[in-house]
């Protein structure tokens, strides 16, 4: 009792004591197998439920589409959602709201709730020539006088006009661009016979005297050299930059940009602006038909919120061409010779699951009140990965089943032996997802999506424990009764069907069991017949007569018998058959996938000959990945996210190329009384504005005070009444009263200065957005040291602020808790070089997505950082059973280990990919610059999972650690299987000879 044969251990050497961590993960695994194959039964038990429910509650919650909303404010989504730079707009709008300016506008500081902007080029000349100066203001006069109609029909319908929605000025008249005024001036002067005035660049003197800055209204401008001859002025065309100097006139000048501002009081007004808005696109459109020798380039308020919406719009034919792509694909994949052991419907049932599972999120959104908004197409790919994985996982465990169980026990250890890895690939998909939806995450966007996308994945992990289970039972029984896969017709036997013709004998082709076991395995009772190689092959090959077992049949984790139970294994077929009906041995062999890599693929990548050269190939990886991670870029541009040959792209593209000369107008803004009297605060501040091209009521002043010959230090008192009651009452700066706040002292005290603004404009090269984020940071660190406490502010700043950090902090996040994750399941569930090959794989997935999507043009913005999110989980699904796979295998070489697990778990992962790269295929034909980002990211996460899952890590798995033969005893766990049969043939031979007695 205490021995054993010879060279044959008995069961006590499995007392011999171990590490308490690896007996630990035993129990659990034992534990967890055991839950999961009760809960397989279960399921088993119960199919018409399990199916029912999913699709009646996917029908009830798909009812709720009736509150689908979309979201309307794209800053709140694009912008990072804590930054410096909101808290700057919000002071900056309380103490200078647009509302309360009366004079000039900059077009490129101020944007009210609604406007409308053109640009208008023209094809040949300049716009300054008499026909496209008259063109030009006839357009303007007819989107002065356009009118809306609202409501469009009835009685209580009123008809508003611009003049009545613009912001008006202190004269109550609408306020226009100074380049408007400048033209009329030029016109009118012509009409006259008289001398027009000189236009100057970028700053120009008006009629009235008032100094003004065109350069965000003219452009694509040649000027006047000092011998007469042209010479650009900030020209965006690839001319030289000129000084920008006031002295220097305008010779011609190819684009303008003209700005309509209107006023939103409440939700009448702002629905009637809306309207108008449509009417200016309209008219515009209208316009440029009737002069084809103008280009117009229209942009409103609700340009960047339509054009980045319209990608879903685009994408809608697109995405039912990759269900249907991918439908067929998973049913060729699931497909077989065998017309009974083939399951194509569960490849369509698997879309099934997927498709109801996504319309199941959905309901849950929409009777929550989230919105919408186009990064969601990423989405369904996310669900798609890891759904299609987890079905192709479960049929190929399902194939590895003993046919002569019952159906309920095939599904019991398919549980058993799929469930685990699924748990846990779904835990990684929902600890990365979870952690980018944390308030960390300081993107909404990415916060929204990860939000909703972890949502979409628990709820398809659900729907494929219950629905795909459910059809797995169903096609089960199929099966058990020699039904066709696709027809559900009994297959006729083979003395039957050879009286067919040739083409019925291929349709209906399957391997029929002798009527003995044909009669007793549905019922799981029969004995079974199982061909068991053994290790030497000069062994005989042993015929064992067992009783199944529920916890042994699939399960490679549970009692070492992962190369018995398990045909998969067998290097090489037996001659020997136990009868004529079981003529192949292989029965799996009959998919091509399988067949493909059992007989070819895993002999020739685990080649001597060949590892070298993957090897090589990875090296050259990691260099490629390393060229285009050092080149990485940062897209904070939100045209980069909307659908292409829409007015925001096109419009972007004409200021990039006619307006890139100089950045926007910024505003810098003293927010604190300060001693303006003061010569060193004057000297301090001219500094400051020293460089740019400016607008500047505090130089104006002082030259006024210089002209007039009065000093420029004076008093308190006498600084700011002549500021007041002289200074702001000439016509030529009363425009400045907009950007002087007075606060009131005292009875009979002169008020101070309390806040007060300039406008500085910088000059740029072609980098444009990266500069302005540049002379962000410079100027605030120039803030924190400064006497006078001022801020700079623009809108583009509210996109710039810290965005680098705020789209890179959930990727980061997420790494560092799935290698957490990893890190922490290694104690007690998983092997711990399983933990640390699957972290280093994830890492190197997501480096070589990172550099190949620099190499291939992609930058990195909120939606190459969502697919990045997404592709832990993805590499995780592919990687992570093959490794686990090889790492449960004991004895042997690593060499037949690498074979099983590709085997096994590489040919899902291939038949995913297949899938999946179906489905990208096309959404990269959408003309729309997101669903380009999203296709190239996930076309390059499939690559690279792939790349590592069939290739990489069989080659390195070969010769790196886990070791199949360290700490291995003779006869040890590598022999216990086949040491277990031999007991278990000698005592189930007595039994057998008692009952047959």
């Amino acid at each position: 009792m205490l021995g054993s044969a010879p060279g044959h251990p008995g069961r006590w050497e499995r007392l011999e004591p171990r590490p308490r961590a690896r007996m630990l993960r035993q129990v659990l695994h034992a534990g967890l197998g055991t839950s999961f194959h009760a809960l397989g039964r279960f399921v088993a038990s119960h199919p018409v439920f399990f199916a029912s429910a999913p699709v009646l509650l996917s029908i009830l919650l798909g009812a709720s589409f009736s509150r689908y909303r979309v979201e309307e404010d794209v800053e709140s989504l694009l912008a990072p959602k804590h930054s410096l730079a909101k808290i700057e707009g919000n002071l900056v709008d309380s103490l200078f709201p647009v509302n309360r300016s009366k004079h000039a506008l900059y077009s490129d500081l101020q944007t009210p709730g609604r406007y409308g902007r053109v640009i208008v080029t023209t094809r040949k000349g300049s716009a300054l020539e008499p026909v496209h100066l008259d063109t030009i203001l006839k357009l303007h006069r007819r989107i002065y006088q356009l009118q809306v109609t609202v409501p469009a029909t009835g009685v209580n319908s009123f008809n508003y006009s611009f003049s009545y929605l613009c912001l008006p000025d202190d004269k109550n008249v609408c306020i226009i661009d100074d380049i408007i005024r400048a033209m009329e001036e030029i016109q009118s002067a012509r009409a006259t016979n008289r001398t027009a005035p000189v236009l100057r660049y970028p700053i120009t003197q008006l009629a009235d005297g008032r100094h003004a800055y065109i350069g965000h209204q003219l452009g694509g401008v040649q000027g006047w050299g000092p011998n007469g001859a042209g010479r650009g002025l900030g020209s965006g065309l690839g001319s030289g930059l000129g000084s920008g100097a006031r002295g220097e006139g305008v010779r011609s000048a190819r684009a303008l940009q003209l700005t309509y501002y209107l006023q939103a009081r409440g939700g009448l007004m702002d629905r009637v602006a809306g309207q108008w808005e449509k009417a200016f696109c309209a008219e515009l459109e209208h316009f440029a038909a009737l002069h084809p020798k103008l280009g117009l380039y229209p942009s409103t308020s609700s340009s960047l919120r339509m054009d980045f919406q319209f990608s879903s719009v685009l994408a809608r034919r697109p995405l039912l061409a990759s269900l249907g792509a991918c439908g067929v694909l998973a049913v060729l994949c699931c497909s077989m010779r065998d017309c009974v052991r083939s399951k194509p419907w569960l490849g369509l049932l698997a879309l099934l699951s997927i498709t109801l599972s996504g319309l199941t999120a959905a309901g849950i959104l929409n009777l929550t009140g989230a919105t919408y908004n186009s990064t969601y197409l990423g989405i369904p790919f996310v669900m798609l990965g890891h759904g299609l994985f987890g079905s192709f996982e479960m049929l190929s465990s399902w194939r590895r089943t003993r046919e002569d169980q019952h159906v309920k026990e095939r599904v019991a250890s398919v549980f058993e032996d799929v469930m685990l890895r699924f748990s846990g690939s779904t835990m990684l998909h929902l600890m990365t997802l979870g952690l980018a939806a944390s308030p960390l995450t300081n993107m909404e966007v990415v916060r929204l999506f990860c939000r909703t996308a972890a949502l979409a994945v628990t709820i398809s992990y659900v729907y494929m424990l219950s629905f795909y289970s459910s059809c797995l039972v169903f096609t089960g029984y199929l099966e058990t009764g020699y039904r066709h896969g696709c027809f559900c017709r009994r297959v006729p036997k083979p003395d039957r069907l050879d009286s067919k013709p040739a083409w019925y004998r291929c349709l209906m082709y399957t391997r029929y069991q002798d009527e003995t076991q044909a009669t007793n395995s549905p019922h799981g009772v029969g004995h079974g017949h199982a061909h068991t190689p053994p290790p030497n092959p000069n062994l005989t090959h042993t015929h064992v007569h067992t009783h199944p077992h529920p916890h042994t049949a699939n399960n490679p984790n549970s009692h070492g018998l992962d190369h018995v139970a398990n045909s998969a294994e067998h290097a090489h077929p037996h001659p020997h058959t136990h009868s004529a009906a079981i003529a192949d041995p292989h029965p799996q062999d009959s998919h091509l996938l399988l067949g493909c890599v059992r007989r070819c693929y895993g002999d020739w990548i685990t080649n001597t000959y060949v590892k070298p050269f993957v090897v090589l190939l990875y090296l050259v990886y990691i260099s490629f990945g390393l060229m285009g991670f050092l080149q990485m870029t940062q897209g904070s541009d939100p045209s980069a996210l909307v659908a292409m040959d829409t007015t925001t792209v096109l419009y972007t593209r004409a200021q990039q190329r006619y307006f890139s000369s100089y950045s926007p107008v910024i505003g810098f803004y003293i927010y604190e009384s300060a001693p303006y009297w003061n010569a060193s605060v004057q000297r301090d501040l001219l500094e400051y504005a020293k460089g740019f091209q400016r607008i500047s009521w505090l130089e104006a002043y002082l030259n006024y005070l210089a002209d007039r010959n009065q000093s420029t230090s004076q008093p308190r008192e006498n600084f700011t009444r002549t500021l007041r009651h002289s200074f702001l009452h000439e016509p030529q700066f009363a425009h400045f009263a907009d950007d002087i706040i007075f606060a009131e002292r005292g009875q009979g005290e002169e008020p101070d200065v309390a806040a007060s603004r300039i406008f500085l404009v910088a000059k740029t090269t072609e980098n444009k957005r990266e500069e302005m984020s540049v002379l962000l940071d410079t100027l605030r660190r120039l803030s924190l040291t400064s006497r006078v406490r001022f801020l700079i502010f623009n809108p583009s700043f509210v996109y710039l602020d810290r965005y680098a950090a705020a789209v890179s902090s959930p990727l980061r996040h997420s790494l560092l808790a799935v290698l957490f994750l990893l890190g922490l399941s290694s104690l007690a569930v998983v092997e711990p070089l399983v933990s640390v090959w699957l972290g280093l794989t994830l890492l190197s997935v997501q480096f070589g997505v990172l550099g190949f999507m620099t190499l291939w043009g992609v930058e990195l913005d909120c939606m190459s950082v969502l697919c990045l999110i997404a592709a832990l989980g993805h590499s995780a699904d592919c990687s992570g059973p093959l490794l686990c796979g090889f790492a449960s295998g004991r004895g042997e070489s690593r060499t037949r280990w690498v074979r099983v697990a590709l085997e096994r778990h590489g040919v899902p992962s291939l038949q995913t990919l297949i899938c999946y790269g179906a489905a990208l295929a096309p959404v990269g034909a959408v003309r729309s610059n997101l669903t380009h980002t999203l296709f190239r990211c996930l076309a390059l996460t499939a690559g690279c999972s792939a790349l590592h899952t069939l290739a990489f890590l069989p080659t390195l798995l070969t010769f790196l650690p886990p070791s199949k033969t360290r700490g291995s005893r003779p006869g040890g766990e590598g022999q216990r299987p086949e040491v277990e049969c031999v007991e278990m043939n000698d005592s189930t031979r007595v039994v057998d000879q008692i009952t047959t007695v």
